[in-house]
């Protein structure tokens, strides 16, 4: 997991991914692509469509692979350059399957059972909630650990899944199975990732309702902007956003969640401070400000949405795009899964 004597300082290496259900939205691309955008410049950065965890609940097997297909080329449109990032799709990368196998067998049931938003999601299915939605979690820390990575991007709803990842890595693996070096000390198997909050836009809340995360699950489509929404479409959402009877915008009244989600959005989306953007809408009224918001989303995703249609047109480099990501995905987690393996006590395979 080291670099070798003499060779240049690596770059901290990052990972994250998106599911491909639902169409992304402005939470998605401002609380995390856009971030992404900015890491692959100085970090070692790999990304993936998590499709597996797409399944922990009720899917469309008609749609899942063309949502994957359209979600790799948001990522592209949205400015991930294949040439400094590695862009691939879960389920092509087998060692997530295997290393999650592996983490399971040294992971507490009741680790599990206080996830929140296992408990979450369980209340809203049922009798038919199953035991991949309790277990994604540890297919997350899978995801995580494969890649060696030093830091993984998380907004403050996925802290707990990361946490989960640094204790099966500390306590359930490296303390349990770490071989000893010449001098006793252990030689970790499992590189301990830190968390990146990313403070900036990192948590976009719903236009129906200030209090709750723009989330592409929310049954009500009118509480978020997809990024492929038409003008027309965004126009209209934001028209009908949830607003409330004071006059002027301002951040952080705690009686004012959607103005203050609202302005932080037209912040982001205009390109301006918070403070330059409060400044200048301390003194409007809503009917002013909406359609001023509505521009400014417009004109933000229209790059976004030119770039996807040239991706969407050319499916082969959409394609092409993937196999190299997978090609050097699977490199770096066959050796970590080895690593694992071999840490567990398992018979080596025979080499190809």
């Amino acid at each position: 997991m080291n670099p070798a004597p003499g060779a240049p300082p690596a770059r901290p290496r990052v990972l994250s991914g998106v599911q491909p259900t639902g169409q992304l939205h402005l939470g998605n691309w401002l609380g995390a692509i856009r971030n992404w955008v900015e890491l692959q410049q100085d970090h070692d950065t790999f990304f993936c469509v998590v499709d597996l965890h797409a399944i922990t609940v009720p899917h469309d097997p008609a749609r899942l692979a063309e949502d994957t297909l359209a979600t790799a080329a948001l990522y592209l449109a949205c400015g991930i350059d294949p040439n400094q990032a590695t862009v691939f799709v879960q389920s092509h990368v087998s060692a997530h399957s295997e290393l999650c196998w592996l983490l399971n067998c040294v992971t507490p049931l009741n680790w599990l059972e206080r996830m929140i938003q296992f408990k979450e999601k369980a209340l809203k299915q049922g009798s038919d909630v199953s035991a991949g939605l309790l277990d994604y979690p540890v297919l997350m820390a899978a995801d995580i650990l494969l890649y060696d990575a030093d830091q993984v991007p998380v907004g403050e709803d996925q802290k707990q899944h990361l946490e989960l990842a640094r204790d099966i890595a500390q306590q359930r693996i490296n303390a349990r199975f770490a071989p000893r070096d010449a001098s006793g000390e252990p030689i970790p198997i499992l590189k301990v990732p830190s968390p990146l909050i990313l403070k900036e836009g990192a948590r976009v809340m719903s236009l129906t309702d200030g209090r709750n995360k723009m989330s592409k699950s929310d049954p009500n489509e009118a509480s978020r902007i997809a990024l492929l929404d038409p003008p027309e479409v965004i126009v209209r959402k934001i028209k009908r956003a949830k607003t409330d009877p004071v006059m002027g915008l301002e951040f952080g009244h705690p009686e004012r969640p959607e103005a203050d989600n609202l302005l932080g959005l037209y912040a982001l989306l205009s390109q301006q401070s918070r403070e330059a953007a409060s400044n200048e809408c301390a003194a409007m009224g809503w009917g002013t400000f909406k359609p001023l918001l509505a521009d400014a989303a417009v004109e933000a995703l229209k790059p976004v949405q030119t770039r996807y249609r040239e991706w969407r047109n050319d499916p082969a480099s959409v394609r092409d795009v993937l196999g190299k990501g997978q090609e050097k995905a699977a490199s770096v987690a066959s050796d970590t899964l080895e690593r694992v393996r071999n840490a567990l006590g398992f018979l080596p395979s025979r080499p190809d």
